[in-house]
């Protein structure tokens, strides 16, 4: 049952890097949520409003707490469960539309962040679109390259010349090449879950699409006017970074994609590619609504899919900002031991959700000293937005302090809690030349 506690003014909600999977509605008084901004280490505070929710996404990810939560007055708050506000909450269409299009927004939000870095924006759709698909023509993937140049020509047909003529070459050299086998529509690795035994019924039959391995489903840049369901097979999330194609994400059985852009009427933000066999439902824009608010468990996942999304940009866009590159490489080697503890927390929530946490995380570190990463040189460069030849000199220098040991398909580190001091100690750097900063800017000021 939902539980209304009261705090005093001043009084601390939650810390930032607390694990807590309550969700609270401010109902009376003034929160503010503070947190430093990962790129210039400067606070930044926000005001929650009467009647709105904070410390979602944390929540639902299972993620530590990002901000800190902290009473401005006197406050009544009213803290839930997850199954609480799913029983609550989760079949009432003008709040989880709200929440939906706020996270949408937030995501979108950091994906800029983090596109202005890796300077890999492109100035509009049509140049955009153009580059995923001379992306995947140079690298011989002409399955997909034949597909995104199809819905280039139906997307922008009038299109100038100079790029219409390449699209024409690349697409039929991609024809030419391409060698297509229905066979292998039937077959695949990922089996549906029973969450998804609702849309096994006939009547979703109409909607269903089938994709061979290789097939793109949406193109980064082009318009978004449908959304997926992913019944059976993987789906590959990719992003086009200065002229070649980066692995963003792996979807399975049960995960949806596609509907950021039909929440905020934006471009298509990633590449969707089969990576095996797929089998998917197509939702138009027109019933989005409609079967996200008639169907409450899957609203949770929604809501779930979209606070790991928010989560991992945000983490990567913390690796991105690091200016020294071992300590960025370091960070990356943190972050990839983190989402291996998730996916070991996840599997194990069945035995005693609490406790596996607690005890995953404090062996994180300790358990295995040693820990191998299946994960290429290109990956960690992709990662840390870094060039392959960088990434490899830097690599190099912990091989040489035996740190690491490289090889052609995996990457073993031998103590995460040395990376975990090299990130440390440059984050503690940062803040003390913050302050340092802050101080000179203050003190010019009284001048």
């Amino acid at each position: 049952m939902p539980k209304v506690i009261t705090y005093k003014k001043g009084s601390i909600v939650y810390f930032e890097g607390d694990k807590d999977d309550r969700i609270f509605i401010l109902q009376k008084g003034c929160i503010a949520l503070s947190a430093s901004d990962p790129e210039t280490q400067a606070p930044s505070v926000s005001q929650v409003k009467q009647g709105e929710f904070f410390g979602v996404k944390s929540a639902f990810g299972r993620f530590p707490r990002e901000e800190t939560a902290s009473a401005g007055t006197d406050c009544i708050v009213v803290a839930l469960t997850i199954q609480e506000f799913e029983a609550n909450f989760s079949s009432n269409k003008q709040i989880i539309m709200k929440m939906l299009k706020v996270f949408s927004s937030q995501l979108r939000q950091i994906h800029k962040k983090i596109e202005n870095i890796l300077q890999s924006s492109s100035e509009n759709q049509v140049t955009g679109m153009f580059s995923v698909a001379k992306a995947f023509y140079e690298d011989e993937k002409y399955v997909s390259c034949f597909d995104v140049c199809m819905k280039f020509i139906q997307r922008f047909p009038n299109a100038g010349p100079n790029y219409m003529n390449d699209i024409k070459v690349m697409f039929k050299e991609s024809k030419i090449r391409n060698d297509r086998s229905p066979s292998v529509y039937d077959e695949y690795e990922t089996e549906g879950s029973g969450a998804l035994k609702q849309f096994e019924l006939p009547a979703f039959e109409r909607f269903a699409k089938k994709y061979a391995p290789g097939q793109v489903i949406i193109s980064e840049y082009e318009p978004g006017d449908t959304f997926y369901l992913i019944q059976r097979g993987e789906v590959q999330l990719l992003k086009c970074v200065n002229g070649s194609s980066k692995n963003l994400d792996i979807l399975r059985a049960g995960e949806f994609f596609g509907e950021m852009a039909i929440l905020d009427n934006s471009p298509r933000s990633a590449t969707c590619m089969a990576k095996t066999s797929v089998k998917c439902l197509e939702f138009s824009k027109v019933n989005f609504e409609t079967l996200v608010t008639g169907n409450p468990q899957l609203t949770l996942n929604l809501l779930k899919l979209f606070c790991k999304r928010i989560y991992d940009q945000h983490r990567r866009f913390k690796i991105l900002v690091i200016k020294d590159n071992q300590a960025r490489l370091a960070n990356v080697f943190l972050m990839l031991n983190e989402m291996e503890a998730v996916k070991k927390r996840r599997a194990m929530d069945a035995i005693d959700a609490s406790q596996t946490m607690n005890r995953l995380d404090s062996a994180s570190l300790k358990a295995d000293r040693a820990i191998r990463f299946d994960i290429t040189i290109s990956d960690i460069a992709h990662w840390a937005g870094l060039s392959h030849d960088v990434t490899k000199e830097e690599l190099n220098k912990f091989y040489e302090k035996r740190k690491i040991q490289i090889f052609d398909n995996y990457i073993i580190v031998e103590n995460m809690a040395d990376m975990k001091r090299l990130v440390d100690m440059y984050t503690m750097q940062s803040e003390k030349q913050m302050q340092i900063s802050m101080r000179y800017k203050t003190q010019k000021s009284d001048l």
